[in-house]
């Protein structure tokens, strides 16, 4: 494997992560329109793929491959804390 193929491999392991984020973070500021106004999108995307990073690269330290349901369970259940926290939570504060 060369260093091109390297990086795409580790940039394709956190593409989940990173739409899961984005594309969350995004739906609840249409669905909590007034209540998360204040909060920018990406003070939501940030913490929420960050989460979700973290979860993947537990899941593969745990599990030993990538892909797995539960990594991917656990990185949806993530995320919701992560956007829970920054947008009606205590981390909201830091807004």
């Amino acid at each position: 494997m060369g260093p091109l193929d390297a990086l795409w491999h580790l940039a394709n392991l956190f593409v989940p992560a990173l739409a899961l984020g984005s594309l969350t973070a995004a739906g609840a500021k249409l669905l909590w329109r007034r209540d998360l106004a204040s909060v920018s999108w990406r003070s939501l995307a940030g913490p929420a793929a960050a989460a979700g990073a973290v979860v993947t690269l537990a899941g593969l330290v745990l599990t030993g491959r990538d892909g797995k349901m539960v990594t991917y369970a656990a990185m949806v259940a993530a995320c919701a804390v992560a956007l829970w926290w920054r947008g009606f939570g205590p981390g909201r504060r830091g807004t």
